[in-house]
């Protein structure tokens, strides 16, 4: 089983941006902190990826494969085992996405 990811989690874009995670689950918390679900949106900011000489930055994370059997509030929970890609604008994908740091406590499939 993997931890599950929350409010306080710390996720990154393969390029160092940083991702914050905007959720609107009030109900279901792990360590303190609200968990966050594959419905939620995950924004990046200061991504510096550049093609060329034009900017190409990572800008938002799409959920590809969220957690099994785990669901707060109706919708699928991520896990430090979900798949997350980061896409630019133009919705090209960049990456994916990097679950540096999540709460011990509890778990989920």
């Amino acid at each position: 089983m993997a931890a599950f990811l929350n409010l306080a989690s710390v996720l990154m874009c393969p390029h160092g941006g940083t991702v914050q995670a905007v959720s609107s689950n009030s109900r279901v918390s792990a360590a303190g902190s609200m968990l966050v679900r594959s419905s939620d949106t995950f924004v990046v900011a200061g991504c510096p990826f550049v093609i060329g000489v034009t900017p190409h930055p990572c800008i938002q994370v799409q959920w590809v494969a969220p957690a099994e059997r785990s669901q707060a509030v109706a919708e699928s929970t991520l896990t430090e085992s979900s798949v997350g890609l980061c896409v630019a604008a133009d919705e090209a994908v960049q990456g994916a996405v990097l679950i540096v740091t999540t709460q011990p406590r509890a778990t989920g499939i």
